[in-house]
This record gives C-alpha cells, sequence and structure tokens, in this order.
C-alpha cells in the first residue's frame, strides 16, 4: 500500500520552525522516503508567520500538497491559518499549556510541549524538539533513527544540547505514543536499501557549479541566491574556490568578467534587483565574448517586492536584459536534480560560445529540499571550447583575439600566457581587439557574435514532452513548475482526464521546432506559469505564432501545487 505523509510545521520566526523541518525531511529521507519539503517565511529576524511543510512517500516527490495529515503548532496563529488544511483524519499538536482557549480533543492534540522541554532537557528552548519528537511517535517512527540525525545536525552545538535535545525528543515522542497511540493510521518504518541525498535546490546548483570547475565566484547577499555563495565559500575551501563579496553587484559582475578573461571558470548569483545593476556589465561581457555564468534567483517584484517568497517574473528580463545585442543562453532548473546538471551545462556552453550564460531559478525551487540520487560524476564532462593551450599560442605567427569564423566563436587565447598579444575592447572592435567605427567591420563583428546562436540552438535540450493517449489538452510550463504540473496530470488521469505535458527548463534560444509540434496538435494548450502577464505564453507567440488557448497565472508569491492547478483548470478547461 502506498504511503504517503504531508506534515506542517508553524511558528514565528525564532521558534525554530526551520530546524524542526528541516530534521523532519532529513529523517524521512534517511529512513528511505522521497522527500520533498518547502518552506514559508517572511522576511523578519523574530516574530510574523513562518512554516515548513514536509511531504513524504514511499516514491517520488516533486510538489507541495495542500492537505495535511499533522501540523506541528508552535503557536496559537497556526492553529487558526492551517486547521482547514488538515484532512478529515488529520492531527494537530499543540501545547495545550501556552494555548489556553483551545480545547484539546481527538484531531487537537495537546501536548505539554514547553513543561516536557523543561523537565526532560532542561531547557525550554528546546520545545520545537518535543513537537519533533511527538510527532515521530504519532506515526510510529524508529527513535532511534531519528536520535541520530539529531545527534548528527547539533554536533556542533557541543554534547550537552545534541544530547539535550535527543531527551527532549523523546519526551514528546514517549507522550505521543502514551496518550495518542491511536488517533493516527500511520505506521512509518524504514525503507531498507534506499540511500538518497537531502538537497535544496541551491545546495545542488553550488555542487553543479564546483563539480564543473568553478573557481572564482562574487556575490552580493540577495535572497534567495545568498546560500549558493554561502555553500560554495564553505566547501570551496576544500578546492581552492575563491569567493569574494564586493562592495555592491556593480563591482561583482565586473570582477567576474575580470576573473574569467583571465581564464578561470567565473561565476555569481543574485536576485533581481541586483541583477539590474549587474546589467551593463552583462552587455560588456557580451561585447568581449567573455564567458560567464549568472544565477538569477525570481522573487516578487518590483522593487523589493516579496524578498521571501516566489515568482517567475523575469524570464523576459532575462532574455532580453542588456543594452545592444548580443548572444546568450538562459536555462531555468525544473527541479533539484536539473540545478546540478544545469550548472555543469552553463560553464560549458558559456566557454564553448564565449558568451554570458543565465541560470534562472526562483525562491521555490531552490529554499525548498528534495531526496535526489547520488550524482554520477563520471558523466560531468569539462568542455572549454576553442581555449588555446601556451603550447598552441607559442606556434601562433599573429593571434586575432576576434578572428572571423563561420560558428562565430574565435580561438580565445589568455592575457600573460604565452606569446600572443591579448586586446579587448568594450568598443565596438576589429578582429585583433582594436577600437574601429567604420559601418562594414562593424556589421562583420555584429554577424560574427550573433551567429553563435545558431551552436547554441544545437546544444540545447528539447522540452520534456510527455503525451497521453486520448488527451484533451496539454498543460505548458517552464522552470520550477514541473513537479506540480506533472503530479497534476497523473491526478486527472486517475479521474479520467487525459493531458499532454510540455515543459521547458531550456529556453534560450527557444526551441520553437519543438513547442510547434506539440501546440500545433488538436489539444488544448494551457500555460501555468507563476507570474501575472503570462510571459511564457508571450514568448510562444511570438517565437511560434502560436497563441495558447489559456492561461493559468499564480502571482501571490506562493508556488503551484497540484490540487491548485487542477481546481483552475476546472473553473475553465473541462
Amino acid at each position: 500500500m502506498e504511503l504517503e505523509l504531508n506534515m506542517m510545521v508553524g511558528g514565528e520566526a525564532g521558534q525554530g520552525v526551520q530546524s524542526v523541518g528541516f530534521i523532519l525531511a532529513k529523517t524521512f529521507a534517511r529512513a528511505g522516503y522521497g522527500i520533498f519539503a518547502d518552506q514559508d517565511y517572511e522576511s523578519r529576524i523574530r516574530g510574523g508567520h513562518n512554516f515548513y511543510r514536509v511531504r513524504a512517500k514511499d516514491d517520488e516527490v516533486g510538489a507541495i500538497s495542500e492537505h495535511l495529515d499533522m501540523l506541528i503548532a508552535l503557536n496559537r496563529e497556526s492553529i487558526t491559518l492551517h486547521q482547514k488544511e488538515l484532512k478529515s483524519t488529520g492531527v494537530a499538536i499543540f501545547d495545550e499549556e501556552k494555548i489556553k482557549d483551545i480545547s484539546p480533543n481527538e484531531r487537537l492534540l495537546g501536548v505539554p510541549l514547553e513543561r516536557l522541554a523543561q523537565e526532560k532537557a532542561g531547557n525550554k528552548l528546546m520545545t520545537n524538539t518535543v513537537a519533533l519528537g511527538a510527532a515521530l511517535g504519532l506515526v510510529k517512527f524508529d527513535f532511534d533513527l531519528l536520535a541520530s540525525v539529531l545527534r548528527e545536525y547539533f554536533t556542533g552545538s557541543g554534547y550537552d544540547i545534541a544530547e539535550g535535545n535527543v531527551r527532549a525528543a523523546r519526551a514528546g515522542f514517549d507522550y505521543a505514543q502514551e496518550n495518542f497511540g491511536d488517533n493516527m493510521e500511520f505506521d512509518v518504518k524504514p525503507i531498507a536499501g534506499v540511500k538518497k541525498m537531502l538537497l535544496s535546490g541551491n545546495e545542488a546548483l553550488a555542487l553543479g557549479a564546483m563539480a564543473a570547475g568553478c573557481k572564482f565566484m562574487a556575490g552580493y547577499p540577495m535572497t534567495p541566491s545568498t546560500p549558493i555563495m554561502e555553500y560554495i565559500a564553505d566547501k570551496g575551501r576544500l578546492f581552492n574556490i575563491v569567493v569574494v563579496q564586493p562592495e555592491d553587484e556593480i563591482s561583482v559582475i565586473n570582477m567576474v568578467i575580470g576573473a574569467a578573461y583571465a581564464g578561470v571558470r567565473a561565476m555569481t548569483a543574485t536576485s533581481g534587483g541586483g541583477f539590474c545593476l549587474m546589467v551593463e556589465g552583462l552587455s560588456l561581457a557580451g561585447m568581449t565574448e567573455t564567458p560567464i555564468v549568472v544565477v538569477l534567483g525570481q522573487r516578487p517584484g518590483p522593487a523589493i517586492g516579496l524578498p521571501t517568497r516566489t515568482e517567475q517574473g523575469e524570464l523576459e528580463f532575462a532574455i532580453h536584459a542588456g543594452h545592444g545585442e548580443f548572444p546568450r543562453a538562459v536555462l531555468a532548473p525544473a527541479t533539484i536534480e536539473d540545478a546540478f546538471h544545469i550548472a555543469v551545462k552553463a560553464f560549458n556552453l558559456a566557454e564553448k560560445y564565449q558568451t554570458p550564460v543565465i541560470i534562472l531559478t526562483d525562491e521555490h525551487l531552490v529554499s525548498s529540499y528534495g531526496t535526489v540520487a547520488k550524482f554520477d560524476l563520471e558523466q560531468v564532462k569539462i568542455e572549454r571550447g576553442q581555449l588555446l593551450s601556451e603550447e598552441e599560442v607559442d606556434t601562433l605567427t599573429e593571434y586575432k583575439r576576434y578572428l572571423i569564423t563561420e560558428s562565430g566563436v574565435s580561438p580565445r587565447a589568455l592575457p600573460l600566457r604565452g606569446k600572443a598579444l591579448v586586446v579587448t575592447d568594450s568598443d565596438e572592435h576589429d578582429e585583433e581587439g582594436h577600437i574601429i567605427e567604420d559601418a562594414g567591420t562593424r556589421r562583420q563583428m555584429m554577424s560574427k557574435r550573433l551567429r553563435k546562436m545558431n551552436g547554441l540552438r544545437g546544444e540545447l535540450e528539447q522540452p520534456r514532452v510527455h503525451h497521453t493517449p486520448g488527451a484533451q489538452m496539454t498543460l505548458v510550463g517552464w522552470g520550477s513548475t514541473y513537479g506540480a504540473i506533472t503530479e497534476a496530470v497523473a491526478i486527472l488521469q486517475k479521474e479520467g482526464v487525459a493531458a499532454n505535458v510540455l515543459h521547458l527548463n531550456e529556453l534560450w534560444p527557444f526551441p520553437e521546432g519543438t513547442v510547434s509540434s506539440v501546440l500545433n496538435g488538436n489539444t488544448k494548450s494551457i500555460v501555468i506559469e507563476n507570474n501575472a502577464t503570462g510571459q511564457l505564453a508571450r514568448l510562444i507567440r511570438a517565437e511560434t505564432g502560436i497563441k495558447v488557448n489559456g492561461t493559468i497565472n499564480k502571482f501571490d508569491g506562493r508556488p503551484f501545487s497540484p490540487e491548485y492547478i487542477i481546481k483552475e483548470l476546472r473553473k475553465g478547461v473541462f
């Protein structure tokens, strides 16, 4: 029988919501379950309502669910806001001694969380760990496995803190089993032989960059991309990676360009406001044909917007950002595993075509955690394109940095490496890199750069297409909506409604051939995206001439769920 458990931890910032949520996810992952976990938090240090959702399944899972089996309420507000999301068989855990205006019953389970934390662990700050233990006691989990995860998680805090948390969890675990042992039907046992990593999208992307040979990163902290810089700064010490935080994003992009010009693989990670400041530098990389990788983590704008929420509002911005016209690739990972592989590909494309590559993520994808199989590093290939070695450079009688070629890609020598004189300039220039003003050379150089798009177009993976016999419609999406869309289609299939999926994760150059062939069929096309104006729908029409039949747009800062997609489809499609 299929097992699925949907849990939420709710409370204020400062109550340990993220810690409990992550430990829940880690514990279920360690037990062999597929995990998808996301967090919803406000942009403040203390206070405000936060929650962390964990979905555990004995199969793969790639999206959240709106229906809860269990709510761990660390404050009164969590019950008020989320009780309605509980299934008819769902339960909520709360501290009846602190929240006295709610009467416990068979679905609202009162546990003296703070008192148990003080009595058993000697520290009321471990109230959240008592709640964690109670939650796993309700589903008859293996306490020893939980204890091992707690010791691992708190190992940096010292032995006393780690063991105190184990005692706190044990107190909650035992209390729940003794008092509410029959309130839930779940009996969650570890699945033997299943080992997977639990990673966030940001961590997977950072690992991909490191595997790809990134040796320099500059960044200025900005949600949701900051964890990439933090992760690489931490792990990069083992791999000789330089990480720098300059004074602003203008300095960031110029340092990345300088590092890449010198020959190392270089990247930055930012969000919308930071990317705005980088745009002039992006154009500089386009003109100087310097290979850089930029991660653009989307969140709702304009201006500061909702800095800790999610959106897909910068697709067109990523494709067109910059003054003048120059080639670039825009990639948007669909899953956490995708983030790793796309990071590797981005560095290869940047160097092969000597051009900027933008990885377009969003808060939902990069801040969520999921289980992924161990990455096969044997499959990671480093492709540096036409980068000349010192020996090759020393055989040249002359060197033209911007030699006009059929592909648009010129042999690339590094400055001060060998005998070649490397000349570059942000003004328009000739093949040697010297400034020009004449119309003929301008036409030649502009055409040379833009010819790279032909090669890039052949490098990009085609969209994911899932055909279903007898399909009535095709659901179209990009980036992080993949999990929610595919699960919605699976649910519809069980209800007798067939639908296709067309999903893009490598968006520019646009794959007009595949998109046209799928959407020119006899099904209705519905584009699903986290923005208000339907940017992918507009891009499809601009590149293929096809006007889709409908759109589902969500722009409240929250991600799609399969249930939300189905509800919206029922309003106007079938």
